[in-house]
């Protein structure tokens, strides 16, 4: 079962990798924005952009209730790759013949928006979001995932420049939600991912550990785990490198990864 999550908490943790992101996007010179990225197809200047309308959405979807039921954040990361190439497109026309002050400017806009959406969040079953009905707490994770994951993704493609900082609740929060995706993805106990120091969840279905170490267990550090659920790490690659270790017959995630 999936962790209650506080929206108040989630919307700060937005808010906060947010504002790290748009620091260290405020020191790059204007040719690094041209740079291209590790997501195929995208430069820095279209991630910059996504991070912007991510920040709108946060305020625009809080500010939509549904009367819809609201479905799970399993099912509405769930249509993430599908959305991929649209949402590139959209990208590409809004950077289109701006600058990066402008494109800076615009991200900064938006922060302070979601910001003011997030010190109030909505008292509602459910807000419409793009791919679905979602709880407001669900929402505001799914924006948390956003920041996290494309500030990884910034500091992949300029690994000569020092990182993007990950706010260390932001951190946790997507680290959790991943691992409770995991276990919503593969209901059972047989296997233990342990992602120290922010989570533990029991998973995948087979002889259910009850005391003792468990005979299955994966574990690994956040960043890595984060890397792994979004897909921008392969399973193979993280275990013979050494950022997973995996041991136990059932101790192979590669079937239920990524998760968005």
């Amino acid at each position: 079962m999936a962790r209650r999550v506080d929206p108040g908490q989630a919307g700060r943790a937005v808010i906060a990798q947010a504002d790290l992101i748009a620091a260290w996007l405020s020191g790059l010179p204007p040719s690094a924005w041209r740079t291209p990225s590790v997501l195929p197809g995208w430069t820095i200047a279209e991630l910059a952009q996504h991070l912007a309308m991510s920040l709108r959405a946060t305020h625009t979807v809080l500010a939509d209730p549904s009367p819809d039921k609201p479905i799970g954040l399993d099912r509405y990361v769930a249509a993430y790759a599908a959305a991929g190439p649209e949402v590139l497109e959209r990208e590409l026309s809004g950077t289109a013949g701006r600058d990066p002050a402008d494109v800076l400017a615009g991200l900064y806009a938006e922060r302070e928006a979601a910001a003011a959406a997030v010190a109030d969040p909505p008292v509602t079953r459910a807000v419409a979001g793009p791919r679905g009905p979602l709880t407001p707490a669900d929402w505001l994770v799914t924006r948390a995932i956003e920041m996290v994951v494309h500030a990884d993704d910034l500091s992949r493609s300029l690994p000569e420049r020092v990182a993007v900082e990950l706010d260390r609740p932001a951190l946790r929060l997507v680290t959790q939600a991943c691992a409770d995706l995991l276990a919503t993805r593969a209901p059972g106990r047989s296997l233990e991912l342990r992602i120290p120091p922010y989570a533990a969840v029991q998973c995948v279905a087979g002889p259910r550990h009850t005391r003792g170490t468990p005979p299955n267990v994966v574990e690994t550090d956040p960043l890595t785990w984060i890397r792994l659920a979004a897909g921008r790490l392969d399973w193979r690659e993280a275990v013979a490198g050494g950022a997973v270790r995996a041991s136990g017959e059932r101790a192979d995630l590669t079937g239920w990864l990524p998760l968005f």
